[in-house]
C-alpha cells in the first residue's frame, strides 16, 4: 500500500528530527565528533564571558561560571531548541545588578528562583505564541544588533593593550577564514585557540590572558538555600526585578531560538523553551548561580561556525566549562584573551545580515522598513539590552501600521438612482485606527434624505468602528435624513447588530 504524501510542516518535522537527533549523532562518528568539539569551543568561550558578567553584577567570577555550567546543563535536557547556548549573560547581569548592591547574595538568589517560576508560568501560559507578532525587520535589526554589540563588547580587550594582541587578533582571524578552505575536520575556531594559546606559553608572549579576568574556582557548586525571610516584605524586594529578569529573558530566549531555527532551517518548540528556561534558571539559583538565558555569540558559534545541531553540544559545552575551570583551570588560564576576541569577531561578522544595508536592497526596502530595523539597533546599541531594542522595533513597526492603515478607507459615491437617494461605497478595513475619519466623508448638510451606505467592499473589525456608524447615522439623523447600511457580511453584520446603539450609554 502506498504511504501517503507528508505535508510541508510534516515534512520540515520529520527534517528537524533528523538533524538534531541525538541518537542519530551517537551513531555517527563524524557527527559526534562535530557535537564533541563544538562543546569543547563554546566552553572556551564562555569562560570569559561568564567572569565579565560576574563583574557585571557585582557577584563573585565563581557565581557567573556555576550559572553557566547549570543553565547549559538543564537547557540541553529541558529546552525546545536543540543546539541553543543558555548560559549567565550580560542582560541579566544588568537587571540583577541593583539587587546584589542593594541587598546583597541571598536576595539575588531569591531572585533568580522567582524569575524562573515566573518564566515557567509564562511558557505554560503560552507567551511563545507572541513570537509571531514580532515583524520581519524587527528579527534583522535584532541580528545587526547583535554582531554590533558582540564585535564592541571585544574593544576592550583591544584597548592600551601590547602590540602582540593586535598581531595575535589578526593570525586568528586567519586561521578562521583560510583553515574551512582546506578541511572542515576540526573546527576552525578551535585550532585558532590551540595554536595561539601554545605561541604565547612557548615564548612567553605578555599579553593579558583569562586568568586576569578573575579567579577560577577549584570546587563543585552545591547547594544553596537563599536565607530571606519569606515575607511580602521580601517579594515586594524581589518581584520586580524577578519580573524583569524573566521578561528580559525570555524575550532573548526566543528570538535567539527563531535566529537558530533560520539558521539551521529546522524547527524548534517555542513553548518548550520558554518554561524550560524558567527551569533552568530555578535550578541554577538552587546551586547559587546568578540565572541566565541563551547567549547569542556563543549560540552562534556553536551552530555557525561549529556546525552543531544536537543537544549533545550544549550539554557538552556546560560539562565541558566545569571541567575546565575546575580541573584544568591552572592551563584555561593561559589562554591569551586575543585568540577569544578573533573568535567572536568572526562571530559577529558572520552574523550581521549584510544583505539588509546593501544600496540595492535600501532602495527597495519601504522607508517604514528600514525606519524599523533602524530603530531597533540604535536602541539596542545604546542601551545595551537586546529586549528594549525589540520591543522599540515593534512598537514602531505597530504605529506604523497604523498609520498606513488608517489612510487605506475610503468612501466614494457609487450611485444616485434619483432625487431622493444617494449610494456610497466603504471601501477598506475599518478599526480603530482607520474608521476615526470616517465620520468626516460625509455631506451631510448636501446629501439628499435618503442615503444608502454600501459595506460590501469593508469589514467591520472592533467596537470604535460601529461607534463611527452610529455617529454617521445620527449626524444624519439630526439633519432629517435616513441612513441604510447594507452589504456587511455576516461577521461584520453580527458585530454592528450586537453594539449598534449600545455604545454611548443608550439602553
Amino acid at each position: 500500500m502506498r504511504r501517503p504524501d507528508r505535508g510541508p510542516m510534516e515534512r520540515r518535522m520529520v527534517r528537524t528530527q533528523d538533524v538534531t537527533s541525538v541518537l542519530g549523532a551517537l551513531r555517527d562518528p563524524r557527527r559526534l565528533r562535530t557535537e564533541v568539539l563544538a562543546g569543547l569551543v563554546v566552553a572556551l568561550a564562555l569562560i570569559p564571558e561568564a567572569i565579565s558578567f560576574s563583574i557585571i553584577a557585582g557577584v563573585d567570577p565563581r557565581v557567573g561560571l556555576f550559572a553557566s555550567f547549570t543553565m547549559a546543563v538543564s537547557i540541553a535536557f529541558l529546552g525546545g531548541r536543540p543546539a541553543m547556548i543558555s548560559a549567565a549573560t550580560g542582560a541579566i547581569a544588568l537587571v540583577i545588578a541593583p539587587v546584589v548592591r542593594e541587598y546583597g547574595m541571598d536576595y539575588l538568589i531569591a531572585t533568580v528562583i522567582l524569575a524562573g517560576v515566573i518564566q515557567v508560568l509564562l511558557g505554560v501560559l503560552g507567551v511563545a505564541r507572541l513570537m509571531r507578532f514580532i515583524p520581519r525587520s524587527v528579527m534583522v535589526g535584532f541580528v545587526n544588533a547583535l554582531a554590533i554589540l558582540i564585535f564592541t563588547a571585544q574593544l576592550p580587550y583591544l584597548t592600551d593593550v601590547p602590540w602582540a594582541v593586535y598581531a595575535m587578533v589578526a593570525v586568528g582571524i586567519a586561521v578562521m577564514v583560510l583553515l574551512p578552505r582546506l578541511t572542515t575536520v576540526v573546527p576552525a575556531p578551535l585550532v585558532a585557540i590551540v595554536v595561539l594559546t601554545a605561541v604565547t606559553v612557548a615564548f612567553a608572549v605578555n599579553v593579558p590572558n583569562v586568568g586576569d579576568q578573575g579567579e577560577l574556582p577549584d570546587s563543585l557548586p552545591s547547594l544553596f538555600l537563599p536565607d530571606v525571610p519569606l515575607t511580602l516584605e521580601t517579594l515586594q524586594i524581589i518581584g520586580p526585578f524577578a519580573v524583569a529578569m524573566a521578561l528580559v529573558g525570555l524575550l532573548e530566549s526566543l528570538m535567539t531560538a527563531k535566529l537558530v531555527d533560520d539558521v539551521t532551517d529546522t524547527h524548534s518548540n517555542k513553548t518548550r523553551e520558554a518554561w524550560g528556561q524558567g527551569a533552568a534558571n530555578v535550578i541554577t539559583g538552587f546551586f547559587g548561580g546568578m540565572g541566565g538565558c541563551a547567549m547569542i555569540g556563543q549560540t552562534m558559534i556553536n551552530v555557525k561556525a561549529s556546525r552543531a545541531r544536537t543537544r549533545i553540544s550544549t550539554f557538552l559545552a556546560g560539562l565541558f566549562l566545569l571541567i575546565l575551570v575546575v580541573g584544568f583551570g591552572d592551563v584555561i588560564a593561559q589562554i591569551p584573551m586575543a585568540a577569544l576576541v578573533a573568535v567572536m569577531v568572526m562571530v559577529s561578522v558572520a552574523t550581521f545580515d549584510w544583505h539588509s544595508v546593501q544600496p540595492a536592497t535600501l532602495r527597495r526596502m519601504p522607508k517604514s522598513e528600514t525606519t524599523v530595523m533602524l530603530s531597533t539597533v540604535l536602541v539596542t546599541v545604546v542601551t545595551h539590552n537586546l529586549a528594549y531594542g525589540v520591543l522599540t522595533g515593534v512598537v514602531v513597526a505597530a504605529v506604523m501600521f497604523v498609520n498606513r492603515v488608517a489612510h487605506f478607507t475610503e468612501v466614494v459615491e457609487v450611485a444616485h438612482p434619483d432625487e431622493d437617494t444617494r449610494v456610497y461605497a466603504v471601501v477598506g478595513e475599518l478599526l480603530w485606527a482607520s474608521s476615526n475619519d470616517l465620520v468626516y466623508q460625509f455631506d451631510y448638510t448636501g446629501d439628499p434624505t435618503n442615503v444608502v451606505i454600501d459595506m460590501s467592499q469593508s469589514h467591520i473589525w472592533d467596537a470604535s468602528t460601529v461607534a463611527t456608524l452610529d455617529a454617521i447615522t445620527t449626524k444624519y439623523a439630526a439633519k432629517g435624513k435616513n441612513v441604510t447600511i447594507t452589504g456587511l457580511n455576516e461577521a461584520s453584520a453580527e458585530r454592528h447588530a450586537r453594539l449598534a446603539g449600545h455604545l454611548a450609554g443608550e439602553s
